[in-house]
């Protein structure tokens, strides 16, 4: 009997810590949520995992929109200028609404995003991530969203 006790002690112990420190955990590039800031990875193919951290910390990105490119399942991969296009289009003006600035406007921050991999996608997957970074890559230790 205190054997379960025990057991269920470490699971709950886990399970706050996992909650508490979910902000500077590893974790999946697709649970990324709007306002989440990580470090961007410095290879940009098959990005599967990521670094959170608290946007008071010091981090390289943030999440600004999660878009979902309208593309039917079982249509090709889009080519890299419809890619650019649909970027352009959907993080360019989420940039604007999340920073409040005009991306060509300034010279500090600019955007990214994470999409899927051609096997993702002919798997369905249409998930798209924006994220702000600073241009000559440096961190960040505060949040970028403009006040509301």
């Amino acid at each position: 009997m205190q054997g379960w006790i025990i057991r269920i002690a470490l699971v709950g112990v886990v399970a706050v810590g996992a909650l508490i420190f979910r902000d500077r955990l590893s974790g999946s590039a697709g649970e990324l949520k709007v306002g989440d800031c990580f470090d961007v990875p410095a290879v940009q193919t098959n990005i599967r995992d990521v670094q959170h951290h608290p946007c008071n910390e010091s981090h390289t990105g943030e999440v600004m929109s999660l878009e979902t490119h309208p593309a039917a399942k079982g249509v090709p991969p889009p080519s890299d200028a419809e890619l650019i296009t649909f970027l352009t289009t959907q993080c360019g003006a989420s940039f604007f609404q999340y920073v409040g600035v005009d991306a060509n406007a300034q010279e500090v921050l600019d955007y990214g995003a994470f999409y899927p991999a051609d096997s993702d996608w002919n798997d369905g997957d249409r998930g798209i991530t924006c994220y702000a970074y600073r241009l000559d890559e440096g961190a960040m230790t505060t949040s970028i969203r403009k006040a509301p």
